[in-house]
């Protein structure tokens, strides 16, 4: 059970921030309206939970990872959540309380506590994906840990060996041939390559001037692309227990372009105005140009290098990349603030018509607590959002495809709404045309905010998104 009580007054681990403090499983839930029939799958959100109070201060991104399962099935669903049981989390529940500062507090780790679980905890705490017959919770200073279809921990999977260093987040599936390109920029860049089985076929280095943090990156049919921004890592002053990241605006902002299949050496620099992409909605090619869509930052500010809640606000952006001309343009392209833009899979590296988002409709930005999501018609620029009810926050939203339709748009949109207090958490359910409520499925108990989820539809090895 969780065994926190917030002594270090943090404001991550208050309201629905806070941590719930036990696993349960729920057969049946109760859902207002109708869930589609076609709807068969699970929908798994990671997170951030901590199991034990804090060493010190406590910022959000070092809670253990926890999934949250919503089964949906003949329009019936059901609930189960589990704790990411790392080697670091062993180590603690061994000892019986914390052992790892954090990011916050990286000074406090006791080496001679941590044991087996290494020097910096695997909270597999962002994003979780399935590929090659494997489901995979994703953070990204850290190998990927592997669960089973029932949220058991399997241990961390490193490739056989082949992987040495970081793996990103944020993995983009090509859903053409089913290989997965990676990323890794801890200690230093690295781009991979991943086949459809699972064999970790390429493994590249980019030098870059200094390392930065590089949360996502973009992948059309042919190409990788990388947002070198200013958003500068100092391992020594974390160690120090001081911030990791600092925005050094004389780093400059460049953005790589990688063949697919190309060396380190293969990559091409194009500078831009600073910047700082967190998350990307796509990118595909037409003749020697990439279109590259994420939601831009003017400068970074969403909490890694400080232990408050941020501010931020970003807008989804178009890079037009030239490559004959050497050039990139901007174009913005949504008219409210947001983030966490997401393409249905099966899209991912083409041009598409649509996206989706969450959005700051009537609230002004302040860390995940989105009060909307809008779909983005890429085709007549059109824009359609949903605000959910007075005081209810969301997080991602993702596709959920209607197995039996046609068009790009035939399917529904997922994420979890909650109010900002935590007392209630549901799974909604919009239908992608209009973007009205199809259902609403009460969650048994609060779900905390989180990260990064996917819809993984029955009788499909692999469904992942690239932008989420």
């Amino acid at each position: 059970m969780s065994l926190v009580t917030n002594k270090c007054g943090s404001e991550f681990l208050e309201g629905n921030f806070a941590p719930v403090g036990n696993e349960i499983d729920v057969a049946e839930l109760q859902i207002e309206g109708s869930i589609p029939p076609a709807l068969s799958g699970q929908y798994l959100r990671n997170g951030p939970n901590p199991m034990f109070e804090p060493l010190g201060s406590y910022h959000w991104f070092d809670g253990d990872g926890m999934i949250h399962a919503i089964s949906l099935e003949n329009g019936r669903a059901s609930y189960r959540n589990r704790w990411i049981r790392s080697r670091g989390l062993d180590a603690e529940q061994r000892h019986g309380s914390a052992v790892y500062g954090g990011l916050a507090a990286p000074g406090l780790t006791d080496p001679r506590l941590v044991g087996e679980g290494g020097p910096v905890k695997n909270t597999a705490n962002t994003n979780i994906i399935r590929h090659a017959g494997r489901i995979l919770c994703l953070m990204e200073g850290c190998p990927p840990t592997e669960i089973d279809d029932e949220l058991r921990t399997l241990g961390e999977h490193d490739f056989g060996g082949r992987l040495q260093g970081s793996f990103t987040a944020h993995p983009h599936i090509d859903p053409r041939n089913g290989e997965m390109m990676v990323f890794g920029y801890i200690p230093t860049l690295k781009y991979m390559r991943v086949s459809a089985t699972g064999e970790l076929l390429q493994i590249e280095d980019i030098e870059v001037p200094k390392p930065t943090m590089m949360h996502d990156f973009a992948v059309s049919r042919n190409h990788v692309v990388f947002f070198d921004s200013p958003a500068v890592l100092d391992l020594e002053a974390f160690l120090a227990g001081r911030p990791m990241v600092k925005w050094d605006p004389d780093n400059g902002t460049r953005v790589g372009v990688l063949p697919r299949e190309g060396s380190g050496s293969d990559i091409r620099w194009f500078g831009i105005p600073n910047c700082y992409v967190v998350h990307f909605m796509n990118a595909w090619e037409e003749g020697n140009r990439i279109m590259v869509d994420g939601c831009r930052f003017a400068q970074m500010d969403f909490g890694a290098g400080d232990a408050s809640i941020p501010d931020p606000e970003s807008f989804l952006t178009r890079f037009t990349i030239d490559l004959d001309a050497g050039t990139v343009s901007e174009q913005r392209l949504g008219d409210l603030p947001g983030d966490f833009p997401r393409v249905r899979a099966e899209v991912a590296g083409e041009k598409y018509r649509y996206g989706v988002a969450a959005t700051f409709a009537r609230t002004a930005p302040l860390g995940p607590r989105f009060d909307s999501v809008t779909l983005y018609d890429m085709v007549d620029g059109s824009e359609r959002t949903h605000e959910y009810r007075d005081g209810e926050v969301t997080g991602e939203p993702v596709f959920a495809p209607d197995p039996s339709g046609t068009a790009e748009n035939d399917g529904w949109i997922i994420s979890m709404v909650s109010d900002t207090g935590g007392s209630h958490s549901d799974l909604v359910i919009l239908d992608a045309h209009d973007m009205t409520e199809t259902a609403r499925v009460h969650m048994p108990r609060r779900v905390p905010f989180g990260f990064h989820g996917n819809w993984l539809p029955d009788g499909s090895d692999s469904m992942l998104t690239c932008a989420g």
